[in-house]
């Protein structure tokens, strides 16, 4: 594939390879293999450890630096499972994905937002298994449309692709959002966004996440202003026994008639429900993306990428 390196290949086969060995487990063996993995990006590799380590001190000031590498332990494990859990969710049945939910809370928000025939965005972050949350919505039927960076590794990025596509979602690359988003809607399809990662020649806004300004994506606000689409906040976090329990709740959209100043309200709506969410499963979360990176000059240091 043009674009793609001998690292790229490494990697991709690697994954593939891995996903297909423990395609034979059960969710719950599989993942706790994906755990163990994870945690050797902690100790002894001690990959981005530094970052996740210095972001969840800044993230919770009060933590001892026991708690504090008790959480960064924890996170990469559950980034472990995430990844394993992801690579076997295409070989599910949609019996199977939905057994994998336990709990749905708020799912009649869903209900009611099709029902206004303007379709439905649903806004969330790295948080607990974001893919299953995404694949559980179409498995109840729901057309899913996910909106969605390209990957560095262009192997990677195909297979996760065409992943989505098989558990019932479409990628919306970000690059086509504009022209696809509003088709997608007007089809009366549910679109998905993460909104946690700012990136260069995103539209974004800084809004406080953690007390500190992130860089964070104004496309949900855009549009659900726009197209008067409802918006919803979705989650689905881990329990002990391995199962989920899924979440929902709606994000007010108010107009003003001022677009900015409406637009960086719902933003910073949907970050700081975001934060509530992380706050209750901290070891859920992706601490390894540096979250607070991108600032505007001028930035007061404490308010700034923790360094």
């Amino acid at each position: 594939m043009s674009g793609a390196t001998l690292s790229h290949y490494a990697q991709y086969y690697g994954i593939r390879g891995s996903a297909a060995a423990l395609r034979r487990l059960s969710f719950e063996q599989a993942g706790a293999i994906g755990e163990r993995i994870g945690m050797l990006g902690y100790k002894p590799l001690g990959i981005r450890r530094a970052v996740v380590e210095r972001q969840v001190a800044a993230a919770f000031p009060g933590l001892t630096g026991q708690e504090v590498a008790r959480i960064a332990r924890a996170s990469y494990a559950s980034l472990g499972r995430t990844t394993i859990e992801t690579a076997l969710l295409p070989t599910y049945s949609r019996e199977q994905v939905l057994s994998l939910v336990e709990e749905v809370t708020g799912w009649e928000l869903v209900d009611r937002a099709l029902a206004e025939g303007r379709g439905c965005m649903i806004v969330t972050g790295h948080l607990g298994n974001w893919e299953l949350g995404g694949s559980y919505v179409a498995a109840r039927g729901v057309p899913l449309e996910a909106v969605a960076r390209r990957m560095e590794n262009p192997l990677f990025d195909r297979y996760l692709t065409e992943t989505r596509r098989r558990i019932g979602m479409t990628v919306i690359h970000d690059a086509d959002a504009v022209r696809r988003v509003p088709r997608a809607l007007r089809e009366q399809h549910s679109v998905a966004f993460l909104i946690d990662q700012g990136a260069v020649g995103l539209a974004s806004t800084w809004v406080p996440f953690f007390g500190r300004y992130a860089k964070t994506p104004r496309g949900p606000a855009v549009f659900a202003l726009r197209l008067r689409a409802p918006l919803l906040f979705a989650c689905a976090l881990r329990r002990p026994n391995g199962r989920f329990v899924l979440h929902f709740e709606e994000v007010p959209v108010e107009q003003t008639g001022t677009l900015d100043a409406d637009v960086d309200r719902i933003v910073a709506s949907y970050t700081s429900t975001l934060e509530r969410w992380v706050r209750r499963a901290p070891e859920q979360y992706f601490w390894h993306h540096r979250r607070w990176k991108h600032q505007r000059p001028g930035t007061p240091p404490e308010l700034g990428d923790p360094s």
